[in-house]
């Protein structure tokens, strides 16, 4: 690996948005490490990306301190650095009205997308600081459910939200150590989970009804992802939102 090559952690890489960012990055001659619980899904990632001896396979559960402890060690131990921080991994519970939502399907969205995102953030972070030159990029997958949630969608509207509060804590607390952060909030990118979404004729709205939305090819959110992965730390962006120019966002409601 050159000397120049970056070094991009990407959680969740073993399907839909993280798969495709990962194998962006790779074919932009970035070294990644992928990071999922399945092996046989990530071997599948790997085996898009152009450089198979620049990508290391990380098994592991995103709520589990272990496992991220450990992601960030091996990536130490393989590459020697880390220059930006992908925290993509996330889930989606089935719609509910809120005082129908057991607790433990709560606490596994809020745990999934906002603690996995804390622990990754935590250890790449003590990374940045201590690393010469100092310094990285931290990138959050949201959703625009942080600022207009569906119905019916409580747990993954908080967690969201919580990302949204977390990103600004981290671009204000890595400022002085060279460490910026973005937000990446996304609407309709085609993936398996969006799939889902629009099963059964459509995607539920607001006021109660059915209807299908418009999507868009999800290499538009990797190709969004290399670019901000690029910049250089003196630019950040804090926020960006990509949707579907047909799905209702602005005004639903």
């Amino acid at each position: 690996m050159s000397a120049d090559t970056k070094v991009a952690i990407v959680t969740g890489a073993s399907s839909g948005i993280g798969k495709a960012s990962a194998v962006a990055l790779a074919k932009a001659g970035w070294a990644v490490v992928l990071f999922a619980r399945r092996a046989d899904a990530l071997k599948a990632t790997r085996a898009q990306c152009p450089k198979p001896e620049q990508i290391l396979l990380v098994i592991g559960d995103i709520t589990r301190e272990e496992d991220i402890k450990r992601l960030f060690e091996s990536t130490l131990q393989r590459f020697g650095r880390l220059d930006v921080l992908f925290n993509n991994a996330g889930s989606f519970n089935k719609a509910a009205p809120l005082d129908e939502i057991p607790l433990v399907s709560f606490q596994s969205v809020i745990d999934t997308n906002l603690t996995g995102t804390f622990l990754c953030t935590k250890e790449a972070m003590r990374i940045f600081k201590s690393q010469k030159p100092q310094g990285g990029r931290i990138i959050n997958n949201g959703s625009i459910a942080a600022y207009m949630p569906r119905l019916h969608t409580a747990a993954y509207a908080a967690a969201k939200g919580g990302v949204l509060g977390l990103t600004r804590a981290t671009a204000l607390d890595g400022r002085a150590f060279n460490i910026t952060c973005t937000q990446v909030d996304i609407g309709n990118a085609l993936t398996e989970m969006a799939a889902a979404n629009q099963g059964g004729g459509g995607a539920l709205q607001a006021d109660g009804s059915v209807k299908p939305e418009g999507t868009f090819d999800v290499k538009h959110v990797a190709d969004t992802i290399v670019h901000i992965a690029g910049l250089p730390l003196d630019v950040t962006v804090l926020t960006f939102t990509i949707l579907a120019t047909q799905m209702p966002f602005v005004g639903r409601g």
